[in-house]
């Protein structure tokens, strides 16, 4: 991959390699109780091209006074589209033909802020994020049951686990839960 300077080179089709780079973003996440700590990464899978990456609080939120209750997908996406000018709603208009989320944590299909929840800002890019690859599924925390990936599928996006780094994702997420 020919990246720029801010991303590193990960070989194509290295999913392990892009969760890596989630999880390194979902380290730059302020840890709090009351959230999870996460990392997502937005990749051209045509050109192996990083778009964006994103983590949990990174931006400020939707609404005015909101400090940064964002999501990591969420961040993702405000990025692209600031990127190309374009609303959240635009994206299908400048998201390459085969763009795949990496992400440490399932979408989720509940937000307890109001928020808009990830599924919801990732179903209307099907056309593009045809497959979305997790680290671990979202531990019932803060929402009992979260069916982000069977949102998700049914909506035509494949949802793929990348194994083998859920403890270290796991203790990763929860940081700032422990006394």
């Amino acid at each position: 991959m020919t990246s720029s300077s801010c991303h590193p080179s990960i070989a194509a089709g290295d999913h392990r390699g892009y969760m890596e780079y989630a999880l390194e973003k979902a380290r730059l996440s302020p840890p709090a109780p009351t959230k999870f700590c996460v990392g997502a990464v937005l990749v051209d899978t045509d050109r192996n091209e990083i778009l964006s990456t994103g983590y949990s609080m990174e931006l400020p939120g939707d609404r005015p006074g909101d400090p940064g209750n964002t999501h990591a997908e969420q961040c993702c996406l405000i990025k692209v589209a600031e990127r190309y000018n374009v609303t959240e709603e635009g994206l299908d208009t400048v998201l390459p033909e085969k763009t795949m989320l990496y992400t440490t944590m399932e979408p989720c299909s509940k937000r307890l802020s109001g928020n808009r929840t990830c599924t919801e800002r990732i179903l209307p890019l099907a056309s593009r994020i045809r497959v979305v690859y997790v680290g671990i599924k979202e531990p019932g925390v803060f929402i009992t049951k979260n069916i982000g990936r069977s949102v998700l599928e049914d909506g035509c996006i494949q949802v793929k686990f990348v194994e083998g780094m859920e403890h270290r994702i796991f203790e990763v997420a929860t940081a700032g839960h422990r006394n």
